[in-house]
């Protein structure tokens, strides 16, 4: 159990829900200034909304759908020291419906110029919660674009913003393939990890950069004068994890995925087949104390929601541990027939913090 730089990971990374009010609604109690706000309506059959202090207020992009950014001034309308607000688009402010927002931090909103790469960017890091907003502009060429992180990101997730194009995920963890930087999985789709060099350019990212390949056909990451967001993680001890698992075949006792912490938020893709995205976390979570036994009030009846459609929120059966999750369930999404899985997870509490002590509370 090696420490953690992170204590409180809520400073870097929160969760929290809301009910619509149909009118400018300022929500607080995230626990840090978030850059990139991720809302949906946890009852209807509304898109995704991610929006981010980089591309700015009013301005937002779908996680289901391939559609360029989206001008609404009655979407999200400010980033606030503690939350934002949101106006009375429905997708994240219908009067009396429930929303769930997942938050991280950057750096404020204040951007820098950043020339690593071949192909300049602008970055806002965060380098001690291991996430930075980046933009560019796609050239059509095969180069490189600086990511401000300092260490070598594990995911990157990338959206054209002024035409369509699909998103373009980049998990790059070896447990899956010798070779991942070969391989991308789109986020608006329930597809299979597939092989293009227009992405990654076959390359892995390195502490400083990541790479793109000539992209002439379908412009879903560097499509000459085309201009892109990219989000990137890097794993810190204690705090977030990026990671790869094989599903338990026909039984719903699942694998039991370690992590270093409580997970406060998880997001998981089969990559072998054809199934949706999922998010489960903790905010969103019930605890049942049926099933089999379980530490904490485990077994818990996860609420899940699917990134790449629109559906409203549904149950699946996780447990959440001092030091991880177990999937318990037989759902192709989650837990099955020795398929793959990647997964991003982010702590609610670490399992030892930054002066050695346990944690036991968020």
């Amino acid at each position: 159990m090696a420490y953690t730089t992170i204590s409180k990971p809520s400073e870097h990374h929160n969760v929290i829900t809301y009910t619509g009010t149909g009118s400018s609604n300022a929500r607080t109690g995230v626990g840090h200034q978030p850059d990139l706000v991720w809302i949906k309506n946890r009852e209807a059959t509304d898109s995704h909304i991610l929006a981010d202090s980089t591309s700015g207020v009013t301005k937002y992009v779908k996680s289901d759908a391939v559609t360029s950014e989206t001008t609404d001034s009655n979407s999200l309308t400010a980033f606030g020291a503690d939350g934002f607000t949101v106006g009375s688009l429905d997708n994240v402010n219908t009067n009396t419906e429930e929303f769930v927002a997942w938050c991280w931090k950057a750096n404020g909103g204040t951007t820098s110029s950043n020339s690593d790469g071949t192909i300049t960017s602008t970055v806002q890091a965060n380098t001690a919660g291991g996430f930075s907003i980046v933009s560019y502009t796609g050239t059509g060429s095969a180069g490189t674009v600086g990511h401000g992180l300092g260490a070598v990101p594990k995911m990157i997730m990338t959206k054209v913003r002024n035409n369509n194009g699909s998103w373009g995920v980049g998990h790059f963890a070896t447990e899956i393939t010798s070779d991942p930087a070969t391989d991308h999985i789109r986020l608006d789709t329930d597809g299979a990890m597939a092989d293009s060099a227009e992405y990654w350019n076959d390359t892995m990212p390195t502490s400083t950069v990541f790479s793109l390949g000539a992209d002439s056909t379908n412009g879903e990451a560097n499509y000459n004068t085309w201009t892109y967001v990219a989000y990137c993680f890097t794993p810190i001890k204690g705090y977030s994890h990026f990671g790869v698992y094989t599903g338990i075949t026909d039984t719903a006792d699942g694998p039991m995925i370690y992590c270093g912490f409580r997970p406060r938020f998880v997001m998981v893709k089969r990559t072998d087949g054809t199934e949706n995205w999922m998010i489960l976390d903790t905010e969103r979570t019930k605890t049942t104390n049926t099933g089999a036994a379980g530490i904490n009030g485990n077994p818990l009846t996860g609420i899940k929601l699917k990134p790449n459609v629109t559906a409203a929120e549904n149950t699946i059966s996780c447990d959440f541990y001092s030091t991880g999750f177990k999937p318990r369930n037989t759902d192709g999404v989650f837990n099955w027939t020795s398929y793959e899985y990647i997964y991003m997870a982010f702590a609610e509490m670490p399992t030892v913090g930054t002066n050695g002590i346990i944690a036991l509370a968020r």
